[in-house]
């Protein structure tokens, strides 16, 4: 689907009908764990934190600045396809950095109907944001991994980019304002 003729996903608060499982992407720090309950409550339904479906294994090998290779993230991603699938019809946000098109296909494989918010922004502001968090395993040191490994949705792909610049509430009303204008 391209981004412009997505699947009709009535998302406007005057409409009973069901929001799509949005997947909030991008690289660390963009502030996918902020913004995704921010949006997850504007639009009525559960938020699930994609950090939490890491095995143990994985947040090993990312604290110690080692950047996760495809064979270490398929279990994760097919943890969230999981979890995506059972919230079709029902709605949901779920956050994964999702940075390249395989695994987006993988949790579209999983569960069809989502749809990608794409949280992007200037590498500096992102490297700030994340030397000021504290409590969380991704080192700023893996930020240029995750910028060489990104790829962007594709024109073919049902989502949206919005800039992470500003504060969150900011931010958050954007990605809502976007995700409707895309299927509603």
């Amino acid at each position: 689907m391209s981004k412009k003729t997505a699947r009709h996903h009535p998302m406007s608060s005057t409409s009973p009908t069901v929001s799509p499982v949005v997947v909030v992407m991008g690289v660390a720090g963009t502030g996918k764990t902020t913004i995704g309950p921010l949006v997850a409550d504007a639009l009525g339904v559960p938020y699930a934190e994609g950090d939490d479906f890491h095995p143990a294994a994985n947040v090993a090998k990312m604290s110690a600045g080692t950047p996760l290779d495809d064979a270490d993230r398929g279990p994760w991603l097919d943890a969230i396809g999981r979890w995506a699938h059972g919230r079709e019809g029902l709605g949901g946000v779920v956050s994964s950095s999702a940075l390249k098109r395989i695994y987006r296909d993988r949790l579209r494989a999983a569960a069809p109907g989502v749809v990608f918010l794409h949280l992007t922004g200037d590498r500096e502001l992102i490297e700030r944001r994340m030397t000021e968090r504290k409590g969380h395993f991704m080192p700023t040191a893996l930020l240029d991994s995750q910028f060489a490994t990104l790829q962007p949705l594709g024109d073919d792909e049902t989502g949206v980019a919005v800039d992470v610049s500003g504060s969150p509430e900011e931010i958050a009303a954007r990605a809502v304002a976007a995700l409707r204008e895309l299927v509603g």
